[in-house]
């Protein structure tokens, strides 16, 4: 089967709920499952980042993706509590390889120096690497280089793939990697199966919708469809992220990566720029994929780990206008999207504190509707 993923890579007048800081609850004991968001420095309009820090405080982010060492954002974030995920430079990664000694520098100036300050989660080496970019055969070797200088079980290493190694995704149950793929990333999906590391992976429908618009509907990409979209034996799908998964999911099951976990690296939607790059559209996907995460998809249910990209806009990313425009917020600090939190089991627009069937927000005049007592009422923001 031919792959339907492609390579990839105002303010909205309807609330929009980013449900970040996701409580989930298990038997005995409640565990924070929060939704992350990537923090991307492709610009020169960013704010500093101690103020990006108390921006991930005051919006219940609990998780942070970084590609790459920053010594800046690392102090930053001593004693925020905030989880992170921290990449390596691309053009690190031979010399990690090749130098055992080169990877406990690394590992000494970059993780153990801010411990316990900051909470290390992943360390991931190569960000959707090829099978036949020059860095290629190098992937593995740097990841036990730096998984031996750890000497760790708590911070886990691994690599970001996209979703081009697979060459089946459709129907998800045929899932599997290419044949170009498979010399580079099963000796990879054995080292996490030893070590008990999760694959990262960058899922993006937007850019498998736009390559193929004349198959893929819209609503399927948005998780937005009405009804069931694809059976496949037992399971039923109605959107492209959750089949998109369990297509990776099928691919690891068949190079023996069964129990190897999958953490969604990225995952967006762009506001601006190309094909239904939208305010709306993004908004939704990000609502509903914030949402969905609690649950999983049909061949693995339960929480998917998910970190949202990005938090701001990038002004100096391209070449695609699309590139520049994946930030949940502008460099001025502005959402564009309302955020808020089921910690306290309240949504909030605008600073207004309401009861969760609140239907609409006026950015007029600041007012927003409410159900109460089966009647719609307009009430002022505070």
């Amino acid at each position: 089967m031919a792959s339907i993923f492609e390579t990839r890579k105002k303010p909205f007048m309807a609330a929009i709920l980013l449900l970040l800081g996701l409580l989930i609850s298990s038997p005995g004991k409640s565990v924070a499952q929060s939704v992350g968001v990537c923090y991307g420095q492709i610009a020169n309009d960013l704010p500093p980042p101690t103020e990006v820090i108390a921006m991930y405080k005051a919006n219940g982010i609990e998780r942070m993706r970084i590609f790459n060492p920053n010594s800046e954002i690392l102090e930053a974030l001593r004693g925020s509590n905030i989880e992170l995920i921290i990449g390596v430079y691309n053009d690190d990664i031979e010399n990690l390889a090749n130098n055992a000694a080169a990877a406990n520098v690394w590992v000494q100036t970059n993780i153990k120096a801010y411990l316990p300050d900051v909470r290390f989660r992943y360390i991931v080496v190569g960000n959707e690497i090829k099978p036949n970019d020059p860095m290629a055969p190098y992937v593995l070797l740097a990841m036990q280089n730096i998984h031996a200088s750890l000497a760790s079980e708590e911070i886990k290493v691994s690599t970001v793939i996209d979703m081009s190694l697979l060459g089946s995704s459709y129907p998800p149950s045929t899932g599997s990697f290419s044949d170009v793929a498979t010399s580079y990333i099963n000796p990879i999906v054995a080292f996490l199966a030893t070590t008990g590391a999760p694959l990262l992976a960058n899922v993006y429908p937007y850019f498998s919708y736009i390559s193929n618009t004349q198959t893929i509907d819209l609503k399927y990409a948005l998780f937005t469809s009405p009804g069931v979209v694809v059976r496949d034996g037992n399971f039923e799908y109605q959107n492209l992220f959750a089949a998109s998964m369990d297509a990776l999911y099928s691919a690891l099951e068949k190079v023996g990566g069964a129990n190897v976990g999958v953490v969604v690296s990225e995952s967006g939607w762009p506001s601006a720029g190309g094909i239904a790059a939208t305010i709306e559209n993004a908004g939704t996907y990000y609502n509903n994929l914030i949402r969905y995460s609690k649950n999983g998809t049909p061949k693995r249910p339960g929480y998917l780990e998910t970190y949202l990209f990005a938090m701001f806009d990038e002004n100096q990313k391209g070449p695609e206008e699309t590139e520049r425009n994946f930030g949940l917020f502008f460099p001025n600090k502005q959402p564009k999207y309302q955020l808020t939190s089921l910690h306290d089991k309240k949504e909030i627009f605008y600073g207004c504190h309401v009861a969760t069937n609140s239907r609409a927000v006026d950015n007029q005049t600041r007012k927003i509707s409410c159900t109460i007592g089966g009647r719609m009422l307009w009430t002022d923001c505070q």
